[in-house]
């Protein structure tokens, strides 16, 4: 009898432990609802590193950086050109827009360049 109990008791521990150690959270930090790039300006031959925020789909999830996920463009490479990293440089005086995509999903800021 006394090892039919401790059994039950050694199962009741273990799932108490595995709860406690997968916590609420039901949110992937990699699911995103909306990405997010901040206006920058930058002068003409310096770099400016941008970021990507990614919000996340959960409510009350908060963001995440997703800069170094992102796949990043210039609408006008005369203007500014952006590394796969995220590194604007400016080119010529101006403004243009930066798309950071990620998970199928763009978020635009606008660079201007000052001279």
């Amino acid at each position: 009898m006394r090892i039919r109990s401790f059994g039950g008791l050694l199962v009741a521990v273990g799932l108490t432990v595995f709860s406690l150690a997968c916590g609420n959270s039901t949110t992937s930090p990699t699911t995103a609802t909306a990405i997010s790039v901040p206006a920058s300006t930058v002068a003409v031959g310096q770099t400016s590193q941008l970021t990507a925020m990614a919000i996340l789909a959960a409510s009350g999830a908060g963001t995440q950086d997703i800069t170094s996920q992102a796949t990043w463009k210039s609408d006008d490479n005369s203007i500014a050109t952006v590394s796969a990293s995220g590194v604007v440089t400016g080119v010529a005086q101006g403004a243009t827009t930066v798309t950071a995509t990620y998970q199928g999903m763009t978020g635009s800021g606008q660079v201007t360049v000052t001279p």
